[in-house]
């Protein structure tokens, strides 16, 4: 079952395995096609995991991992 707290990690392994930069539809889907068991195991999660994404790209910004640009997101 995932938590929020595993988009962290998510996050950063897409944005590796696409290259260090991708948009943010892309780094989602990226997300759905190696963790959709994972996400449909995660009670409300489920719903809201897009949303919980952002956030999950917020924080590692914060930590200094990623640069937010316009509609896309590069590891630092």
């Amino acid at each position: 079952m995932a938590t929020a707290s595993d988009l962290d990690r998510w996050v950063i392994e897409a944005l590796t395995d696409l290259g260090g930069e991708a948009p943010v539809p892309r780094i989602a889907q990226h997300i759905w096609e190696n963790h959709e068991a994972e996400l449909r195991a995660s009670g409300d999660l489920f719903y809201t995991w897009q949303y919980a994404m952002r956030w999950a790209g917020q924080r590692q910004q914060k930590a200094g991992r990623l640069i937010k640009q316009t509609r896309k997101w590069a590891l630092t």
